[in-house]
């Protein structure tokens, strides 16, 4: 979970605007989500925000989408394009940030993946995120429900992308799609080395389906019971596939 963080550094606070400080790009009640679905299941989140630092962007910089809007590592527009800064952050910010913050997450992230292949001589990433299902500066119309990422099938085996569909299409009141807008961050691209048996899959939510995509941004129970009980069966099996051949 590399966006559900809401804390600001105080002396980073200090140089976001009023915009930036709203926070609104949040990848808000992921946590509790997903909480307890697969009790078993290790969780790595960040605790930092977004704005601070992008733990789902390339540390080189280099754009996910080239060509499309999108935010950068060290975020200076929000989703709509606006400016986030009153000080936009340096060189020396950015170095400074991802030694202090995007590093050890990841090397947090790349310990208990190692752990959990030592063990099962696999292991399987599912990178949890949601957005606002309406956001013109990126993407037209309204987002579908559930958005699978692979990188177009690079980054995991095709039975956890069939798994993750067949769960997904079932439930019909949700739209699905796969490799749409959003392919896999950096994340997914990165550890999702499936003939090194890593496998790595995205689920970008439209925020819609379980919370009020507008300020104080809050928690709709109603919604989010009817997603979880989609996510909860899907999560289960997702635990009990066996990948150790995938990549023999």
């Amino acid at each position: 979970m590399p966006h559900a963080g809401t804390d600001l550094p105080a002396d980073i606070a200090a140089r976001l605007n009023d915009t930036g400080r709203a926070l609104s790009d949040t990848d808000w009640h992921i946590d509790r989500l997903y909480d307890g679905l697969v009790p078993e299941a290790s969780v790595v989140a960040a605790r930092f925000h977004r704005y601070v630092i992008d733990a789902n962007r390339d540390p080189s910089g280099t754009s996910l989408y080239p060509g499309q809007n999108t935010t950068s590592l060290v975020p200076l527009t929000d989703f709509d394009g606006a400016p986030l800064w009153s000080t936009p952050p340096t060189e020396a910010d950015t170095a400074e940030r991802l030694a202090q913050f995007h590093g050890p997450y990841h090397a947090a992230l790349s310990a208990e993946l190692d752990r959990v292949q030592r063990r099962h001589g696999f292991a399987i990433l599912y990178d949890c995120h949601s957005i606002r299902s309406e956001i013109p500066f990126l993407f037209d119309g309204r987002l579908p429900d559930f958005n699978i990422g692979t990188n177009d099938g690079a980054t995991c085996a095709p039975a956890l992308a069939a798994l993750t569909e067949r769960h997904c299409h079932a439930a019909s009141r949700y739209t699905t799609v796969t490799n749409g807008r959003f392919r896999g961050g950096w994340t997914t691209r990165h550890y999702g080395r499936p003939k090194d048996g890593l496998h790595a899959i995205q689920m970008e939510l439209a925020q819609a389906t379980y919370m009020h995509e507008a300020a104080p941004w809050n928690y709709a129970p109603d919604r989010a019971t009817d997603l979880r009980a989609v996510l909860a069966p899907m999560l289960r099996e997702i635990a009990t596939l066996d990948l150790s051949a995938s990549h023999a």
